[in-house]
């Protein structure tokens, strides 16, 4: 759904408008954050030009590089990232620092957003400006990516918990590779906002009462990626017990057609002797042969199925 939301400060509250002529006839000072929600180009336009900024298309904001998705310039900040959905497809979201105020590009509704428009709404003296607002968003970003962290060890606890020889079959591996690709994603995501924070870091143009979120916010960061990669190790080790299984399975199979074969050797064998068609065979004459023969070849087969018992082969 297109919207656009004005963020401003009044009486020591902060309140909420949808026009942007609003933004026109107020003093700029007095804005914190304006979202913009799946806009129409005209009204980016239109804050581009009054605002004197740039705001990218969503096709440039994802085809710009990793290693470019933070700029800086004398009075601006420009922050590339993409947010994952809870159905694990990104969306790429665009950060404008001017003047102290937040722009926001987004595309979509994002779960990290609501909530920390109820931490501004909570807590209005925290949020003076628009940079306050952007900690708060990577802030509430963190937390919804240790959520779905979360979930995911759960998921994979479950599968662990679930896995026998009986359920090694492909859905299984199929399960486990959606886990792994779904894990390296979140992954890609950790590490996108960690490079951006710790580029805010080194900038001057952050006020420096915020540093100290910042830092923590990279100590959250970093052991989120210590936890995705205890998660992969994990689905490494589900991987290989996968296909321990399947080996295991396969060697039973192998084996019972090797002791099928080798308790058919000896009947095969006297069989195919007296098979042959020669003149001269002095066995031909017996009375009984036929019965000595058949009594061979059950003896043997019972020798050879006797032995495998003994051996626990069997």
């Amino acid at each position: 759904m297109s919207e656009v939301k004005l963020y401003y400060h009044k009486d020591n509250v902060i309140r909420v408008s949808r026009s942007i002529e609003f933004l026109k006839t107020n003093p700029i000072k007095n804005f914190l954050w304006i979202d913009l929600n799946d806009v129409d180009e005209e009204i980016e336009n239109e804050l581009e030009d009054y605002l004197k900024i740039y705001i990218q298309e969503e096709e440039e904001m994802i085809e710009i590089e990793m290693s470019s998705r933070y700029m800086e310039t004398a009075d601006s900040l420009v922050v590339n990232s993409n947010f994952l959905l809870p159905n694990f497809e990104r969306e790429p979201v665009s950060f404008i620092l001017k003047n102290n105020i937040l722009i926001t590009v987004r595309g979509e509704n994002l779960k990290s957003f609501q909530e920390t428009v109820k931490k501004i709404s909570a807590n209005p003296k925290y949020y003076p400006s628009g940079y306050h607002v952007f900690v708060g968003i990577l802030e509430t970003r963190v937390e919804v990516d240790a959520d779905m962290i979360e979930e995911m060890t759960q998921r994979i606890t479950t599968l662990s918990n679930s896995i026998s020889i009986q359920e090694a079959d492909e859905d299984l591996l199929m399960e486990i590779k959606d886990l792994q690709e779904k894990t390296m994603m979140l992954r890609e995501n950790i590490i996108d906002k960690q490079r951006a924070v710790s580029s805010m870091l080194k900038s001057e143009l952050i006020p420096s009462e915020l540093h100290a979120k910042l830092t923590i916010i990279v100590k959250d960061i970093n052991s989120l990626i210590e936890h995705v990669r205890f998660s992969f190790d994990r689905l490494e080790y589900l991987q290989d017990t996968f296909l321990g299984f399947v080996n295991i399975e396969q060697n039973k199979i192998i084996k019972i057609f090797t002791i099928i074969s080798v308790i058919f050797m000896p009947p095969t064998l006297i069989a195919s002797i007296y098979g042959m068609n020669f003149r001269k065979l002095p066995e031909l004459e017996w009375e009984y042969g036929y019965y000595v023969s058949i009594g061979l070849m059950v003896c043997s087969s019972l020798a050879i199925i006797i032995y495998f018992k003994r051996k626990k082969w069997l």
